[in-house]
């Protein structure tokens, strides 16, 4: 099943846009004149093409199917140019030749742009989706970016504060440090007055 999609990916889609762009030299011929009906035949072929282009674009890609479509376009051209060289009469042509042979020429290329066409609204239409999934990331690492901003707020606030804490616990702590030394030098001295004054009772003895 899957070999049969890749044959019909490949091959069938391709082959049926050149017949296409082929089939429109015999628009104005004795054995395919559709008289009033050209103008709807060729709306036909013309959308035919253009959904060709749409199925060659989504199974190909823009690069690989364009290239498709490009060497298709030529090789119609240089087909119908080959044809109507060798059946002038047969397709009317046998005067102004080269004013024929362009015009012909111009109904494979005007096709060609067609499938071009409808390659195009697929890459701008599956572009636009990428462009919607990039800016939905974009709106979410936005959201992800201000969430981030306010947890780090948060904890430079809260680092402020440990850090105020720490000031301040070292700042008591000191301050206790002052004030034992200032506690302990004051009993020094007294023990040292006291310790003179037994000193003195002692020689006065």
């Amino acid at each position: 099943m899957e070999k049969r999609q890749i044959i019909f990916t490949k091959y069938v889609v391709p082959a049926l846009l050149i017949i296409l762009m082929f089939s429109s030299n015999f628009l104005n011929t004795e054995l395919f004149n559709f008289g009033e009906n050209n103008f709807a035949v060729w709306f036909v072929l013309s959308v035919l093409c253009f959904a060709c282009g749409w199925y060659i674009n989504k199974t190909l890609g823009w690069h690989w199917g364009g290239k498709v479509v490009f060497a298709e376009i030529i090789a119609a051209t240089f087909l119908s140019v080959f044809i109507i060289s060798f059946f002038r009469d047969y397709f009317s042509a046998t005067n102004l030749l080269t004013e024929n042979l362009i015009l012909y020429s111009l109904r494979s290329i005007m096709l060609g742009a067609m499938a071009f066409f409808g390659m195009s609204v697929v890459e701008i239409l599956s572009k636009q989706k990428e462009f919607a999934v990039l800016q939905e990331k974009v709106k979410n690492y936005d959201d992800l970016l201000k969430d981030v901003k306010k947890e780090s707020e948060l904890e430079i606030r809260e680092a402020k504060l440990n850090a105020l804490k720490i000031l301040n616990d070292a700042d008591l702590q000191s301050r206790n440090i002052i004030l034992k030394k200032e506690r302990i030098e004051k009993e020094l001295k007294e023990f040292i007055r006291a310790e003179r004054e037994l000193i003195k009772k002692y020689e006065e003895l």
